[in-house]
């Protein structure tokens, strides 16, 4: 059964992949958006203020988990979504509460962190991570009709993790014909962990000569 939940280097390349895909037109966003209330330089100085406290915050949180400081990483989580409520970094605190709520055994608090970052993300890509983590969740659970309705995505930028899933979903539900196309389908987009992809796909090969 599979763990539920990303991996440490997926959570990286989920960042950077989110940052690459919408960072600058965030900004752009928000300049256009405040800039004729506050001006440009008191939105400016606003701007470098917050930035630098959520960083700050975020990178405190990400060292503390990465050290295994899970009670101080909680705490951290929560004063983002406390301080940055609505912001993408709150959605980032969230998923990394989720993580450590899993490893702790409580799945039922990890779905409960993915789902609030579910409703409040409003970045296409952070959706669509939680909602990948959720099923997967939901798939190591047991629950597999609820996993498999999160699961049918087919267009963004976790098309392949979703396409990979579904293959999981299927293995588990004894459908290796309708695993196979999945994980086929999955080999032709990009996806967190190719190598383990393949494994699937050769563990059915073998069971399927």
């Amino acid at each position: 059964m599979m763990s539920g939940y990303q991996t440490e280097e997926e959570q990286v390349e989920a960042l950077k992949r989110w940052w690459k895909e919408n960072g600058t037109s965030i900004i752009a966003g928000v300049v256009i958006g405040l800039g004729g209330v506050f001006g440009w330089q008191a939105w400016g100085n606003y701007q470098d203020r917050v930035g630098q406290d959520a960083s700050l915050a975020f990178n405190q949180l990400v060292n503390a988990e990465q050290q295994g400081k899970d009670e101080s990483a909680s705490k951290q989580a929560e004063l983002l979504r406390l301080e940055y409520d609505g912001s993408s970094y709150a959605v980032f605190a969230a998923l990394t509460q989720a993580k450590l709520k899993l490893e702790q055994g409580d799945s039922a608090a990890a779905r409960s962190q993915l789902e609030w970052a579910m409703a409040q993300a409003d970045n296409a890509s952070l959706k669509q991570q939680a909602q990948l983590n959720l099923a997967r969740i939901l798939l190591s659970d047991g629950d597999l009709d609820g996993a498999e309705k999160l699961a049918a995505v087919e267009t963004g930028g976790y098309a392949g993790d979703f396409a990979q899933l579904r293959g999981d979903i299927a293995v588990e539900r004894g459908d290796k014909q309708a695993a196979y196309t999945a994980y086929t389908l999955a080999m032709t987009q990009e996806t967190s962990n190719r190598n383990l992809l393949q494994m699937k796909l050769d563990d059915l090969a073998v069971a399927n000569p």
